[in-house]
């Protein structure tokens, strides 16, 4: 083999990989274009429905990230009905970085009457979750439903 030849080939197998190179790189930026992703912290997300329930008590509503400066703040609004006649109350804890806090009453509706259900949490973070459930009484959260996740956001495709 002369040193010709072997020029030649080298400068074959060095264009061969990087065509193989930039097949590799489109084949992965389509494929990341297409895949589903998270909501960023710096854009507001589209409103997502939430409810929960206890005895005669339903909280419903809606929630949604909006700007606020630099911060991003999740905002909770909906309605506490009861149908009953006792007391019942709304409840929400948040974690921050693994940390939870105890759950505090943010709406209460005593009778057959509606309430308004009105949570802002600034800043929201990433690293935030929240729970919210519907309790019976105004005192504590010993008697309650299944509490739903405030933080969970659908992935569009």
């Amino acid at each position: 083999m002369n040193l010709m030849s072997g020029s030649r080939t080298l400068s074959t197998i060095t264009v061969a990989i990087a065509s193989l190179s930039i097949s590799a790189i489109s084949a992965v930026s389509a494929n990341a274009s297409n895949a589903p992703t998270a909501v960023p912290a710096h854009s507001a997300a589209a409103p997502v429905q939430w409810s929960a329930t206890h005895g005669s008590a339903t909280a419903s509503g809606t929630r949604w990230t909006e700007q606020s400066g630099t911060a991003t703040v999740l905002v909770v609004e909906g309605q506490l009905r009861n149908t009953g006649t006792e007391c019942s109350s709304v409840w929400v804890q948040w974690t921050r970085d693994f940390v939870s806090s105890p759950y505090t009453k943010q709406a209460t509706q005593c009778g057959s009457e509606v309430s308004p259900v009105n949570v802002r949490l600034n800043p929201y973070r990433l690293t935030t979750t929240g729970r919210l459930k519907v309790c019976r009484g105004t005192t504590d959260t010993n008697d309650c439903g299944t509490a739903v996740s405030l933080t969970t956001w659908p992935i569009s495709n």
